[in-house]
């Protein structure tokens, strides 16, 4: 998007974040229900048409160790622990 400012350019230096998907079942869907949703998913995420149509977006397709389950756990574990400090600064309420 080369004609959105970056936040630095609009002088917020340093804030760099990104918006992300992701596909979750309920908590006690099955091991084998959600591997089959995963084979699936995985599968779409390879086929060059829907890399195609995501890179015309601008958007990226995770790698195939975040494309997991356990993948999937850790990346959104990871952005709780990052956003959850400052979202709880900000008194940020839903």
């Amino acid at each position: 998007m080369p004609d959105i400012p970056t936040s630095d350019e609009t002088g917020v230096p340093g804030l760099y974040m990104s918006g992300w998907f992701g596909f979750f079942a309920p908590k006690g869907t099955p091991k084998d229900v959600v591997g089959k949703l995963n084979s699936a998913m995985s599968q779409v995420l390879a086929d060059p048409a829907v890399k195609a149509k995501f890179t015309e977006l601008g958007l990226d397709v995770a790698t195939k160790e975040q494309q997991t389950p356990e993948g999937l756990a850790a990346f959104h574990k990871a952005e709780i622990d990052k956003w959850w400090p400052i979202i709880k600064a900000s008194n940020i309420k839903q």
